[in-house]
């Protein structure tokens, strides 16, 4: 039987789905060490499709944050059935855009369970 914060999730995706986008996360993972070129071989960069509302950030936000720089956009990105968390090393697509994840990277996770990631992304 699913919890009240499972629904949740799911109802963030849908909501979401409905009034953002699709973006893509995508990340590099390590090679590993090759003995021909006598260290580690490049990475290989895997994605993932996710669903999230890019915002401009509010006034007060600016104010209450030295870390925003103009142009930096708020991500949201529904929790439910993504591969892997976002992390500070992850690039995102949205709008045509790369974007790279900057601090902070904020996590809504009631009784522990992922419901939306809050993203500060710069381009």
């Amino acid at each position: 039987m699913a919890t009240f914060y499972d629904e949740m999730a799911v109802m963030a995706l849908e909501m979401i789905t409905e009034f953002g986008q699709p973006v893509t996360i995508s990340k590099t993972e390590p090679g590993e060490y090759d003995p021909n070129i006598g260290g580690e071989a490049p990475g290989a960069t895997v994605e993932q499709i996710a669903q999230g509302i890019l915002l401009d950030f509010t006034g007060i936000e600016f104010q209450n944050n030295s870390l925003i720089q103009q142009g930096d956009k708020k991500l949201k990105i529904a929790a439910h059935g993504l591969a892997w968390v976002p992390g500070l090393l992850d690039k995102v697509v949205a709008q045509g855009r790369t974007w790279s994840i900057v601090p902070p990277l904020k996590e809504v996770n009631p009784a522990g369970t992922p419901i939306l990631y809050e993203l500060q992304v710069r381009s």
